[in-house]
């Protein structure tokens, strides 16, 4: 199994070189917990990490090609759920961010709640890295778990064989979505010596106690359980992912470590065969990655209590020094106002998803709403999210062919005053969103005045005769397709997204392009003999499917479009 790790050095020892002068400021070690639980004194219980070798490059590379080297001077202000309230983001080591997010359980196809919180934990991590942060995200997979064990059984897999499965299916739809490849991904099972010696520090600290091979952590051993979610001690009820037994002292006292059973994978310790309870996982993993004391952690609401509760009490059982500074935690997705789970069965699959939606609708859609709120999933939302970013994509790819006619070079002093202005606004928005708590629906309702400009001067008369129109253009470009950086939604290319968008919609409407093709010439024909009355109940029938047509100096053309049917729901609701 390999030697057990001391006192929880990281797994690697991180050296950050020294920030410029401009850059240092005051570093503050903050701590939420008391240090009142049993713990012998005479004890050397950890170090705080005070210094990392990064896992990324010194170039910070905010994700599809922009290198920004430098802090920005925008201060970021975050929700903490410890303290609920914004705070001004400072992380422990200038220049440095470290953050674990809680990854999949990996024994099913991920859901669209699956795909809500990494879309969020992207965001701020390409928008930390935009700032200029050197950032190290880490993200486990849980391999070792009950559910896994059982949905291994049912198909008669080895678990770990299983599991392994379904974290390459996860890394499928990541790609999907745009998610960006944490730093590290380490799990359960690779982590087994990391894990055993975080107990053994528990149980020497006195705060978890040993029946039958089991081990388990003492709650009131921990006065400040119930920090993070509010919840007093009296209130717990077991068999919230904390399992009935009348053999605890008390009955929400949680497994560190389960006894092995027949039939199920299990390690050596000195407590007997066994695997690890649900969380000491992340406790232990994020202290081998990022230290004792780091910057973020973060996950979904649901994992409020009773798992980060959880991890906040043995962390700090097993280093007194154990301070995470902010907790971030996302909203549900539900359906029919009742959150989405696969416990409950009503969830809806990215890939069950993204066979009828293109992958970047459903991140604008998972995006439109802020990102602690809940977000209800319906069919009209999906189909008003892929319209809009449709119509993203087409103006930015005619903006993009007219630029390509033109070989002209343009500085700043050469956009025209009112466009300048235009563009200065969209940046002070911009900062002014993002930096409160992520604020992506003001971001991407701020669009719409850019992608205005873009099409007046494009597609209009007046626009056309614009002065300085291609360097005005070419900025415009510029600062639209920044923003979708950063929020993750900038495709390769534009027109294979929108051809792969095209399709979508046919599969959706259950017909072929040679079909709408076919329907467009009846169309044409019908006009050409002034039969209006066929001409616009194709046109109508057309609608009704989701496909829109456009009549044109170049002929007619179609586009994906809201169903009329949707449509009419979408003006009821509002």
């Amino acid at each position: 199994m390999g030697s057990l790790l001391k006192c929880y050095k990281p797994l690697t020892s991180f050296r950050f070189s020294p920030p410029p002068h401009s850059l240092l400021r005051s570093i503050q070690f903050r701590t939420h917990f008391s240090r009142t639980f049993s713990v012998s004194r005479k004890r050397t219980l950890c170090r705080l990490v005070s210094s990392y070798r990064p896992l990324i490059n010194d170039k910070v590379n905010a994700g599809d090609g922009a290198v920004t080297p430098s802090l920005s001077s925008a201060e970021l202000w975050l929700y903490n759920t410890m303290s609920r309230k914004k705070e001004l983001f400072k992380p422990k080591v200038d220049g440095k961010v470290g953050m674990y997010v809680c990854g999949v359980t990996a024994y099913d196809l991920s859901h669209i709640g699956h795909a809500r919180v990494y879309v969020t934990f992207d965001v701020l991590y390409r928008y930390l890295r935009h700032l200029g942060f050197e950032v190290c995200y880490v993200r486990n997979f849980t391999d070792v778990d009950d559910k896994i064990i059982a949905r291994a059984n049912e198909l008669g897999e080895d678990p770990i064989s299983l599991s392994r499965r379904y974290c390459e299916e996860f890394h499928h739809d990541m790609v999907y979505l745009h998610c960006l490849h944490p730093s590290v991904e380490p799990r359960v099972s690779d982590h087994m010596p990391q894990i055993i010696e975080m107990i053994k520090q528990i149980l020497d600290n006195e705060c978890a106690y040993r029946i039958d091979g089991d081990v388990y952590f003492s709650v009131d051993k921990f006065p400040e359980y119930g920090q993070l979610s509010g919840r007093k001690l009296e209130d717990n009820r077991a068999g919230e992912r904390v399992a009935v037994d009348s053999r605890k002292k008390n009955p929400a006292d949680f497994a560190l470590w389960k006894s092995a059973k027949e039939g199920e994978p299990f390690w050596e310790s000195p407590w007997g065969p066994g695997r690890p309870g649900w969380h000491i996982e992340c406790s232990a993993m994020s202290a081998a990655y990022l230290g004792h004391s780091f910057d973020i952690h973060g996950g979904g609401m649901d994992l409020v209590f009773p798992h980060h509760e959880n991890e906040i009490a043995q962390s700090c059982a097993a280093c007194r020094d154990s301070s995470i500074s902010y907790w971030i935690h996302n909203g549900f997705v539900t359906v029919d106002s009742e959150k989405m789970s696969k416990s409950l069965g009503n969830f809806f699959t990215i890939r069950q998803v993204i066979d009828l939606y293109h992958p970047l609708a459903l991140r604008l859609f998972l995006l439109g709403t802020h990102y602690r709120s809940p977000i209800n999933y319906s069919n009209v939302q999906l189909e008003s999210a892929s319209e809009r970013i449709f119509y993203i994509y087409q103006t930015l790819h005619d903006c993009e062919t007219v630029i390509s006619q033109h070989d002209v070079a343009f500085e700043k002093d050469s956009v025209p005053p009112d466009i300048l202005d235009g563009i200065n606004r969209f940046h002070s928005v911009f900062v002014a969103s993002m930096s409160d708590d992520l604020h992506t629906p003001v971001l991407l309702a701020a669009l719409s005045d850019p992608l205005k400009i873009i099409n007046d001067m494009i597609h209009t008369r007046k626009g056309k005769k614009q002065a300085k129109r291609i360097e005005s253009l070419a900025a415009l470009e510029k600062i639209v397709k920044n923003a979708l950086c950063v929020l993750g939604l900038m495709p390769t290319t534009y027109s294979e997204v929108l051809q792969q968008m095209r399709e979508k919609s046919l599969r959706r409407a259950k017909l072929t392009e040679d079909q709408v093709l076919q329907k467009i010439e009846e169309r044409n024909v019908a006009r050409k003999n002034r039969d209006y009355e066929k001409s616009d109940a194709i046109r109508k029938d057309l609608a009704t499917l989701g496909i829109a047509l456009m009549d044109g100096p170049d002929g007619t053309s179609w586009r994906p479009a809201i169903p009329l049917a949707l449509q009419e729901q979408q003006v009821a609701a509002t």
